[in-house]
């Protein structure tokens, strides 16, 4: 018997993060590229599926379909994190925040495959 545990921690992150995206989406639209376009649209969108990911890795029927999907969300937030080099203030603090972001989606990336594979 598989323990969940890793799933429903990644979509405790995912589910919390996608309810601050709807509830707050000027928080995040500094992070969208303006190359993408519209940031409020890309904002609420990427909640929606962030809430959407966080159902699918609730439920064990789901589970492993949540963790492609987790991961490929994760890797699609990339753009966001590498933009904030470009747009974050050029201070000690700020900068270390954004550095210390990017690495992150690594382990949050080998999460999400560990449950797509069923490990």
């Amino acid at each position: 018997m598989r323990r969940p545990g890793r799933a429903i921690g990644l979509a405790a992150l995912l589910g919390g993060s996608g309810v601050l995206h709807l509830l707050r989406p000027r928080t995040y639209e500094w992070l969208v590229p303006p190359e993408l376009g519209d940031a409020r649209g890309w904002v609420l969108a990427s909640g929606v599926a962030e809430l959407g990911t966080a159902a699918l890795l609730s439920a064990s029927a789901t589970r492993r379909a949540g963790g492609w999907a987790a991961a490929g969300l994760l890797l699609a937030f990339l753009p966001a994190h590498l933009h904030t080099f470009r747009v974050v203030p050029r201070r000690p603090l700020p900068l270390a925040v954004a550095a210390l972001r990017l690495p992150l989606q690594a382990p949050l990336v080998g999460v999400a495959l560990g449950v797509a594979r069923g490990r």
